[in-house]
């Protein structure tokens, strides 16, 4: 099937586009962005990938390659004055959401289409300054830009993380298809094509430091590290006046799997129910709920957790507004736009020291839990849970240091700024900086 293209009214010419001057007062890039999934009305990394487009292309002569779900809105629609090539998801797969979220059995199209895509419009005489493919954000993905000569960023890049091995047991509930995992360290060395990505880049960013381990001894030219997810805007200031006197309220929102690890948070009340005033609240959904349900009646902390279910953005929101202490033990998380969503709202966090949420928090705003097995890990987090319990004034200074972090760092203008400037590096082969 050819894919879908859309060419914005008025486009300006390859010659004309470096003599127009972006918002910021620079001279325009022409830009192939590359998003496997891109959708302003969608979760996840399809909404992540169109903040990026949408940023990007105000400043930037973009065309984006993208992948479409079969009910999803148009790109083209969401973004106007973006040239959009799109292709259509495979028929059915759709309806299997978390595993064709996982495995995407239809990139090998979108491979396929996009870059003979690139190479046609190559061959017709059409240039670019540089190719970004922001999504997917795994790493099990070869990109269809590889090796094609012109500039090739890849990134933010992340994901491939194992679990410790003290919590197998318990993780033989997750569903068949995510075991596909544990190949993912093996292909980025052995499958010639990922390899190939890897090593042709100009750039490879990572979500985390733990990407560098993984890339290993691939010859990647560079490696920055840079956040995959951004915030718009700071929320406004919490100012606690409507908080319930002797209230200590920990939150939690994400995907109700083993690897958030729910039934540890709510192991680590069990061990602090003695705590005046304590509540835990948990936003969202997912295959463990059942097993973490029964946890919490097997050690009669019922009447201390409420679980909330999936709820609606602006309910979200509101349950940020509530909370004193962000609880996300998740052990495997390879970025976590919840982490930062509650770091926006100047909430203090504990967090497992892994992965995503223990490279963007640091001390200053939250506390990091080393991971073991499911009892220390349990303790350690009912640790920290009663530290911010007895020290209002600790919890106050981290929500602070976590907002103000999230606005030096992790807002979208300031983002683009610095992918920006990274763009020009790697065009005019200007060595990185390294992070």
């Amino acid at each position: 099937m050819q894919p879908f293209t859309i060419e914005p009214g008025g486009r300006t010419t390859q010659e004309q586009s470096f003599r127009v001057m972006s918002e910021t007062g620079a001279q325009k890039l022409k830009i192939i962005l590359i998003a496997s999934g891109c959708d302003g009305t969608d979760v996840g990394e399809a909404w992540n990938s169109f903040q990026w487009v949408s940023y990007l292309s105000k400043r930037h002569d973009v065309t984006l390659l993208t992948f479409r779900k079969r009910d999803k809105s148009p790109a083209s629609l969401q973004l106007p004055g973006v040239r959009v090539v799109e292709w259509i998801d495979l028929p059915v797969v759709g309806r299997w959401e978390r595993f064709n979220s996982m495995l995407k059995p239809g990139y090998v199209k979108f491979y396929a289409g996009a870059r003979r895509w690139i190479k046609n419009r190559l061959s017709a005489g059409e240039s670019f300054d540089l190719v970004h493919q922001i999504s997917p954000v795994a790493m099990r993905y070869p990109s269809p830009a590889a090796g094609l000569g012109i500039p090739f960023i890849l990134g933010p890049v992340g994901g491939s993380l194992e679990s410790p091995d003290g919590f197998g047991t318990e993780l033989k509930t997750a569903p068949w298809y995510t075991k596909f995992r544990l190949i993912d360290e093996w292909r980025l060395h052995h499958d010639p094509l990922l390899k190939h990505t890897y090593s042709s880049a100009d750039l490879v960013i990572g979500i985390a430091p733990y990407v560098k381990s993984l890339l290993g001894g691939i010859p990647s030219h560079e490696v920055e590290l840079m956040s995959e997810v951004g915030m718009p805007c700071l929320p406004p200031q919490r100012h606690g006046s409507e908080k319930t006197k002797n209230e200590f309220r920990l939150l939690f929102v994400g995907r109700v799997i083993r690897t958030k690890g729910l039934r540890d948070a709510i192991r680590a009340i069990a061990q602090v129910k003695d705590i005046d005033g304590l509540r835990f609240d948990v936003v969202g959904d997912g295959y463990d709920l059942p097993a973490c349900k029964e946890e919490t009646r097997a050690l009669d902390v019922s009447h201390l957790v409420t679980f909330h279910g999936r709820l609606q953005r602006s309910d979200v929101d509101a349950f940020y507004e509530a909370a004193d202490v962000f609880l996300f033990p998740s052990f495997r998380e390879p970025g976590g736009i919840a982490i930062m969503e509650a770091m926006s709202y100047g909430l203090a966090s504990i967090v497992a020291d892994r992965g995503g949420p223990g490279f963007v928090v640091d001390d200053e705003c939250g506390i990091r839990i080393p991971v073991s097995e499911p009892q220390n890990f349990a303790s350690q987090i009912a640790e920290a849970i009663r530290v911010l319990a007895q020290h209002p004034a600790l919890v106050a200074v981290m929500g602070k240091s976590a907002r103000e972090k999230v606005r030096l760092q992790y807002l979208w203008d300031g983002k683009i700024d610095r992918m920006e400037g990274i763009y020009r590096r790697v065009i005019a082969g200007q060595p990185l900086r390294q992070s």
